[in-house]
């Protein structure tokens, strides 16, 4: 089987074993995956990860025990919970003390010509979904778990810190709320897409707008430090600062702010995917513009090059 395996670096393998699917579990085909910041902080040391990468992916189920889901196109969570512990007792699945993360910890991933998952992990995509938007339903997902966990109000006043790739997830999700949103970014070209769903901001013109304190919400998502201490900034005593980004580093910040202005912090990660297949199947939800190019796996440098502003997609049947 062909993959992309990491093991300190990242190559092309052609004798890879195809998985097997144990009781319970489909044998998905892989149809298109795509490249995550995750991926990226995976490939500097991120979680000590060693297999195939991958975690965004449509794909074809070819094998299963549950005769519903062959032949069916799905995407699927990535979160392989014991179904045991305490945590998994209590709901907190994708909190289980034993949990594997597909292409994160302990699972291989989508990079691959084929993966398996848990049938619960797996999400039958309705056939208004083309291929290429049903490969983003996870960060769709969680990108709706943060209004999952914290109540966005109409009447909020929102900041999204960062113009990326999750970002671009973040502004259209956060937009359906209708609170009063900006996004700040390094990046015009990037910011220039938001522009019909948010008040845009190019980060070298904020000083002077005066937005210091001004926010009900911040919510971080440029994967570095100064993301989050410009969200200490912008948010306002008593306010919110909601966190996404994952980091192959300790960060250096002073809580003191935090104590003395009151602030919330509130971490999220994995979100509900039927909802995410639910907003691409209405069309809430534009995903096309964000793919930069399309590659096979023999071409897999050229797609994790920085030559991709946004989504790069690996088709597996190239």
């Amino acid at each position: 089987m062909r993959g992309l395996h990491f093991d300190s670096k990242l190559e092309l393998r052609t004798d890879l074993q195809k998985p097997k699917a144990q009781k319970g579990e489909s044998l998905i085909k892989v149809v298109l995956a795509s490249i995550c910041n995750t991926d990226i902080e995976i490939m500097k040391g991120y979680k000590n990860f060693k297999g195939i990468l991958g975690h965004e992916f449509v794909g074809i189920v070819e094998e299963s025990d549950d005769p519903n889901l062959i032949g069916k196109r799905v995407v699927g969570d990535i979160n392989i919970a014991c179904g045991k512990c305490d945590l998994c007792r209590i709901g907190l699945y994708h909190h289980c003390r034993n949990r594997k993360v597909l292409g994160i910890k302990d699972k291989d991933g989508a990079f691959a010509e084929y993966l398996t998952l848990p049938n619960k992990n797996l999400y039958i995509v309705p056939n208004e979904i083309k291929d290429e938007e049903a490969v983003f339903t996870e960060p769709i997902a969680a990108a709706l778990e943060i209004i999952e966990m914290y109540h966005v109000k109409p009447t909020d006043k929102v900041i999204i810190i960062g113009d990326g790739k999750l970002s671009q997830f973040i502004t259209q999700v956060v937009a359906l709320t209708g609170a009063n949103l900006y996004v700040v970014g390094k990046h015009q070209e990037k910011l220039d897409y938001l522009k019909s769903k948010a008040n845009i901001i190019l980060l070298d013109n904020l000083d002077r707008l005066s937005l210091k304190n001004k926010f009900d919400i911040a919510i971080e998502c440029t994967g570095n430090e100064g993301g989050l201490q410009l969200a200490q900034e912008l948010v306002k005593p008593t306010g919110t600062i909601i966190l996404k980004s994952t980091y192959n580093f300790l960060a250096t910040l002073s809580p003191t702010d935090w104590v003395v202005n009151e602030i919330k912090m509130v971490g999220t990660r994995c979100g509900p995917m039927e909802a995410a297949l639910r907003l691409l199947q209405r069309k809430l939800i534009s995903t096309d513009y964000l793919i930069s190019g399309i590659y096979s796996l023999e071409e897999y440098q050229e797609a994790f090059s920085k030559k991709n502003k946004l989504k790069a997609v690996i088709d597996l049947r190239k």
